[in-house]
C-alpha cells in the first residue's frame, strides 16, 4: 500500500530534500510526497517539491483567521488523501483540530535533544546554556510544544572551536539521516506508541 505523505515547510526545505532523496534512491518503499504546503510564498522548499513534479501550494495566513487557515490546510490534504503528515522546518504551531484528525500521523523534526530546548532557536539555545552535547529528535507531534513521544534521537557533540553557525550545521547533517530513518519506519508500520515511549520493530 502507498503511503501518501504532505509536507508542511517555511524555509528552504533541505530536509524535504533529504526525504526525497530517500524515495527516488528507494531507502523509503511504498511512499510518495504528493503535496507540500508553505505559509511563506518565497520558501525555497516549494522550488524544491516543483522541480518532482510535487504539488506545491502556498496557504497565505494573511487572507484566513487561525481556525480558517487550518481547515484549509485540512482541505488540502483530504484532496490528496494524505495518509502520513511531516513537518519540515515549519514555523507555524499545528491546530489542534489537525494534530486529533491526523493524530499519530504527524511527525516533525527538532533541533535539540529534547525535552532540552523546545520551541524556536534550539541550537542557539544550547549553544548559549553551554551544552556539551547537543542534537536532534525526530517525534510524533502531540497537542504540547514539541512534547510528543520521541522516535529517534542522534547525539551531536559540541567542539571547543564551534560558534551557533558550526553547530547548526553539524547537527543539520544528522536530521538529514534520522528524518528519512523515521519516516521509513512509519511507512513500513514498525512504529508503535506504548505510553510515551515508541518502540520501533526493526
Amino acid at each position: 500500500m502507498m503511503v501518501k505523505i504532505a509536507v508542511l515547510v517555511s524555509g528552504r526545505g533541505s530536509n524535504l530534500q533529504a526525504i526525497i532523496d530517500s524515495i527516488e534512491k528507494g531507502y523509503i518503499k511504498n511512499a510518495a510526497i504528493n503535496v507540500v504546503i508553505s505559509n511563506k510564498a518565497n520558501a525555497y522548499a516549494l522550488e524544491r517539491a516543483r522541480n518532482y513534479g510535487i504539488s506545491a501550494v502556498f496557504l497565505n495566513p494573511d487572507e484566513y483567521d487561525r481556525a480558517g487557515y487550518d481547515r484549509e490546510i485540512l482541505n488540502i490534504l483530504k484532496q490528496h488523501n494524505t495518509d502520513l503528515l511531516l513537518l519540515a522546518g515549519y514555523f507555524r504551531i499545528l491546530g489542534n483540530e489537525i494534530i486529533g484528525i491526523y493524530r499519530n500521523r504527524v511527525l516533525n523534526i527538532h533541533p535539540s535533544l529534547l525535552p532540552a530546548f523546545k520551541g524556536l532557536h534550539a541550537q542557539k539555545q544550547a549553544f548559549e546554556y553551554g551544552v556539551k552535547v547537543a542534537g536532534c529528535t525526530v517525534h510524533f507531534v502531540d497537542e504540547g510544544l514539541d512534547s510528543g513521544p520521541i522516535i529517534l534521537q542522534k547525539c551531536v557533540p559540541v567542539l571547543p572551536e564551534d560558534t551557533e553557525e558550526t553547530l547548526t550545521a553539524r547537527i543539520l547533517e544528522q536530521e538529514h539521516i534520522i528524518y528519512p530513518e523515521a519516516v521509513k519506519l512509519f511507512t513500513e508500520g514498525k512504529l508503535k506508541i506504548e505510553g510515551r515511549n515508541v518502540v520501533a520493530r526493526i
